[in-house]
């Protein structure tokens, strides 16, 4: 098998698996369909009378307005309990602990001086809670889907009504200061706009200031008829710093100076109001739904009493989105069409001094105009889309008539009691409530059919990869032709799918099209193995993983179908990884490895000869294993909490060190992530040295000995500078300023520098021996004449690489009376992992800086643990010819649960409001303009980095135990006097070093073929766990924890195989380069000596 098959036959695997995950995300992750629709004040929402008033005034539209002018001051982030007094916190907690408690006195001196001016509401919020989608639901007053939180920094213009658009088509001017995602939601909305950037979440003041730059000279100016201000720094101190720290506090006594300013400055006819648009966790971190997070703040203000009732004793508990409603019929605007809030309606009472009746009757009148707009706008999108249910939909209806009929007679009954009213104004309300909860059921609509043929899809690819690992193995089987006949069937099936969707006038689905051509692809191999399967194949034959792995994975897979579980994954993956190394131990033990032999081994060809050392020795193996759970359990120390557990504590070092506050502390953990940086590289370059793969002049030697060095400078200078960037001189800042964007830069671009070189010479051999006495000359050995075929050549090369260790032995031997001869050599035995593991370590320096500084350690452990579980893996693994070219199935499942577990190790949980935003901005500060696929780049591989290394990596589990023959080399045994009879030896006692890796080109076929069922096996183990998490989103899509646990499992999970996949492809593909340079460092020494 040609190696280029190896990489085409797993690509096409790889292109399966996205089919299905394709196909199963489509069906799943469904958004909800956008009217276009829009209110207008010559439209009203219904037949009926409007409330009077109503056009009658200027200003007004379905009904009079109460306010002609707006300040809304949106504080990102503003979560509920920040806008408590000091007294209000948890019993048992000090509220010293709390910092920021308290710090928006100025609202609670109006709470209490003028309590029908203000009001204080929790502002109960639908997630996602992202900023994108809070600002659509705050215009719209609808709901954002699930998926829609992919999109949150990659804003697109909102296309549904909403009340921006409501004030230009009214004539309103609007001034925006603040943040720039408003710049692509409402393009062209503004009559003014000041816009700062507003991904980068360290930075905390340059948009707040930049806000109170233009606040105030533009309130003063009266240009203006809607003033929104949108501060970040509370929400950028959080993920920065988190609500604990101190840093909060004085974000908070700011947003309060600033309320306390905007209070003086409003006339009698503006609104304020004051709001967040989500909460955030105990770490700062939202995007999820715990209460934390979908609890925010929201003030209401005005110079002119507000509210005819008293204060209550505890905030009322309202919907983000009735603030959408509210504030359109308070400014006199038409509420937008697609809205599904319900009006405020205390905030429609009047004064003290209205008579009940008007207030009822006010009240009334609002929110029978808000029933009016949600019914008309469900009777159009059911039209539209015939997805929501109709028996509810009847039966709301039905209340909807009943309540809007009442009204109508009551309006015409002048003697109307108060109680009528209010009665009908709670049908009403009853009516807003049952809308809003059809519409969230309805809006979680699945395509079953996709999800269906999704996991089918899936799991047809998870067979074809067991199946396909061991007819690899196979040198008979007609991989090539079978792949070829599977392009040409998807291509025919694709072609076949456009040509139908064209001539039916359907639109084309990329998605299905892709389905179609994999399902297509998969045919002949399916009815390969269905004609080549007979009754004398044993069952047992299709699962090849023995029993104790398979039970472990399947105890992994299983529990994707528990939200407990999934949700406590960062603690039962370091716990079956620990089962495992446990069970490779005991499996030695049953082996008899761990035991000294007890007798002689006998050489092949040749007589017994005492016995040597085993190749791993017991103490040795079970080293490896303590080891490996010792190190398991120093990685479980850096974990971060689900906020499912609120009684755990997650781990103070998963901080940035610019959040601590004590110097002393800072240092000394600054020094021990550099430690960890120098061990690291100290590590690599020792391990390549003992290998002989630093004596080469080439420059992908020249690279590790001096570029990795400078990667690793540059790193700890950029951490010094982030650790300490608030703390610097302003002389020096930007100088600060400056070096923090050019080391990151100069880190990667050395990175990539590096492997640029590594792919252009991965093989350094200089091959030259000379005597202390005489000059330098080339030690070659006579060779007959160039092979004619690549045959001849594959059988050839390891010849030569086995002669020319025995003439560097001879030469030795013949020149050590005249003086050493010396020689310096890359050594071949270690050709193929010295590039694997080079390249790993210039990954590991970018993905690295990507990290908060003690990641290092992790990082740190990461490869520690990697090289001993590659060692205790190669102890397993019989030393004989054809035991190393099959990875055993429980090596790829340690390897693939050792990739879980620094997933978690490095701060990561598969939920939104767990992702390090902040990589992003690491060598762009100032951030990145309109381009969103550079920061998704590095926030992707800030999270999925172990995903990556580890995929990277995955060719060591075939290299490793040929490497490890170096560990036992059997010394060269002659007596005196025999050197002549030594060299009338037959060839296979002349083996007497370890060839290592050069074993691999004796059989080039073997290789390509164990290269391709390592591959098979890894994306099989991967494919499985995205399987489990599509089965268990499937079977659970309406369980309560569908948008909290299982979607976001399956998201990180799909992403996370794409990574991997990727990674796998790139390092079968160096070591394949590897393997071409090889032969052609070969070839052009056959030819030299020929000349």
């Amino acid at each position: 098998m040609q190696k280029v098959s190896v990489l085409l036959c797993l690509s096409w695997v790889c292109f399966l698996f996205y089919a299905g995950i394709a196909l199963f995300a489509s069906g799943f992750l469904l958004t909800r369909l956008e009217l276009t629709n829009h209110s207008s004040c010559q439209d009203p929402p219904g037949p009926g009378p409007l409330p009077r008033g109503a056009r009658g005034e200027p200003g007004a539209c379905w009904m009079a307005s109460r306010f002609s002018r707006l300040v809304l001051v949106l504080i990102d982030a503003l979560r509920f309990d920040f806008a408590q007094p000091q007294g209000a916190h948890k019993p048992g907690e000090h509220p010293a602990s709390l910092p920021f408690l308290g710090k928006l006195g100025s609202v609670h001196r109006i709470l209490q001086l003028k309590p029908r001016h203000g009001r204080l509401y929790r502002a109960q919020v639908d997630p996602p809670t992202t900023t994108m989608q809070r600002l659509k639901a705050l215009t719209t007053g609808s709901l954002p889907t699930f998926i829609d939180a992919g999109s949150n920094f990659a804003s697109h213009a909102i296309v549904e009504d909403n009340l921006l658009k409501q004030l230009a088509r009214a004539g309103r001017r609007v001034v925006f200061m603040g943040d720039d995602t408003w710049k692509d939601l409402f393009p062209g909305a503004f009559s003014q706009a000041f816009f700062f950037p507003s991904f980068n979440v360290r930075d905390l003041h340059t948009v707040d200031d930049g806000i109170l730059e233009h606040l105030y000279p533009t309130m003063d100016s009266g240009e203006w008829d809607v003033l929104i201000a949108h501060f970040l720094g509370v929400d950028h101190c959080g993920h920065k710093h988190g609500p604990h720290h101190p840093e909060m506090a004085k974000k908070l006594t700011q947003m309060d100076q600033v309320i306390q300013a905007l209070v003086k400055r409003l006339e009698n006819d503006t609104l304020l109001v004051v709001a967040g648009d989500h909460g955030m966790t105990m770490n700062g971190d939202h995007g999820g739904d715990s209460e934390l997070e979908v609890s925010a703040a929201l003030f209401l203000y005005s110079p002119i009493p507000l509210f005819s009732s008293t204060l209550p004793e505890e905030p009322e508990v309202v919907p983000q989105v009735s603030l959408v409603p509210t504030l359109a019929l308070l400014l006199g605007l038409p509420i937008p069409f697609g809205n599904i809030g319900e009006v405020m309606t205390e905030l429609f009472s009047g004064n003290e001094d209205s008579p009940v009746y008007s207030s009822a009757l006010a009240q009334a009148a609002a929110v029978h105009l808000n029933a009016q707009q949600v019914s008309r706008f469900l009777l159009t999108y059911s039209a539209a889309t015939q997805d929501l249910r109709v028996e509810e939909l009847q039966r709301l209806h039905s209340l909807f008539s009943k309540a809007s009929a009442d009204y109508r007679r009551l309006l015409q009954d002048p003697q109307g009691e108060e109680a009528e009213l209010r009665a009908v104004a709670a049908d009403l309300q009853q009516f807003l409530r049952g809308a809003r909860a059809l519409c969230i059921e309805s809006w979680a609509r699945f395509s079953v059919a996709r999800m269906a043929a999704g996991a089918t899809l899936l799991t047809a690819a998870c067979a074809l990869c067991l199946l396909a690992s061991q007819w690899a193995a196979s040198p008979a089987f007609p991989f090539r032709p079978l792949l070829l006949l599977s392009v040409a069937w998807g291509l025919a099936g694709a072609i076949v799918c456009a040509g139908l969707l064209a001539t039916t006038g359907l639109q084309l689905d990329l998605v299905v099209l892709g389905a179609v051509a994999a399902v297509g692809s998969l045919l002949p191999f399916l009815w390969r193995a269905w004609a080549g399967w007979g009754a004398r194949r044993p069952l047992a034959a299709l699962l090849p993983i023995p029993g104790p792995t398979l039970l472990l994975l399947l105890a992994r897979w299983a529990a994707f179908f528990s939200d407990s579980f999934v949700v406590a994954e960062a603690r039962a993956a370091p716990f079956l990884l620990g089962s495992l190394i446990l069970l490779l131990v005991a499996q030695l033990h049953w082996e008899g490895q761990l035991l000294p032999p007890k007798l002689p081994t006998i050489p092949r060809g040749g007589p017994a000869t005492p016995a040597g050392p085993p190749r791993h020795q017991g103490v040795h193996a079970l080293g490896l294993g303590l080891g490996l759970l010792f190190c398991t359990r120093l990685a479980g120390l850096f974990h971060r909490c689900p906020e499912e557990t609120p009684a755990c504590r997650s781990s103070p070092w998963l901080s940035p060190l610019a959040s601590m506050v004590g110097g002393r502390a800072k240092n000394l953990w600054y020094g021990a992530c550099v430690g960890a940086l120098v061990a690291l590289l100290a590590a690599v370059r020792l391990w390549l040295r003992r290998y002989g793969n630093l004596k080469s002049p080439e420059p992908p030697v020249l690279f590790v000995r001096w570029g990795m060095p400078l990667m690793a400078l540059g790193t700890a200078a950029y951490w010094a500078l982030a650790s300490g960037a608030d703390e610097a001189p302003p002389r020096l800042r930007a100088l600060v300023a400056g070096a923090s964007v050019v080391l990151p830069r100069a880190v990667a671009g050395l990175a990539v520098s590096g492997l640029m070189l590594l792919l252009w010479r991965p093989v350094t051999v200089l091959v030259k021996a000379g005597s202390a006495a005489s000059g330098t000359r080339t030690v070659l050995a006579p060779f007959a004449g160039p092979p004619t075929s690549q045959a001849d050549l594959d059988y050839v090369v390891p010849q030569i690489y086995q002669h020319m260790r025995e003439v560097f032995r001879d030469q030795r031997e013949r020149t050590s009376a005249q003086g050493p001869l010396t020689v310096a050599a890359c050594q071949l035995g270690s050709v193929y992992s010295a590039a694997v593991v080079t390249a790993l370590t210039l990954l590991a320096f970018p993905l690295l800086l990507l990290h908060v500084e003690r990641i290092s350690l992790v990082f740190l452990l990461l490869f520690l643990q990697s090289f001993l579980l590659l060692h205790l893996l190669a102890a397993g693994i019989p030393s004989t010819t054809s035991g190393p070219f099959t990875v055993p199935w429980q090596a790829v499942s340690a390897w693939a649960l050792l990739a879980t577990q620094t997933f978690y190790s490095t701060g990561h949980q598969p939920v939104f409001p767990a992702i390090h935003w902040h990589a992003a901005f690491v060598g762009f500060p100032e951030g990145h303009g309109s381009s969103t696929w550079l920061p998704a780049l590095l926030v992707g591989a800030n999270t999925f980095a172990s995903h990556l290394l580890f995929a990277v990596g995955c060719p060591l589990l075939l290299l490793w135990p040929f490497l490890c023959e170096s560990q036992g080399p059997r010394k060269r045994r002659q007596t005196a006097g025999s050197e002549a009879e030594a060299r009338l030896r037959p060839e296979e006692e002349e083996e007497e070093e370890p060839r290592m890796e050069m074993r691999l080109r004796d059989a080039p076929h073997r290789f390509s073929a164990a290269l391709l069922g390592l591959g098979l096996k890894y994306l099989f183990v991967l494919g499985v766990q995205i399987l489990a998490c599509v089965l268990a989103a499937s079977i659970l899509r309406r369980h309560l924890m569908v948008w909290k646990v299982f979607a976001p499992k399956f998201i990180f999970e799909a992403v996370g195989f794409i990574v991997s996949s990727v990674g796998l492809l790139l390092g079968i593909a160096l070591v394949m380069r590897v393997d071409g340079a090889v032969s052609s460092w070969f070839r052009r020494l056959v030819l030299a000596q020929k000349r």
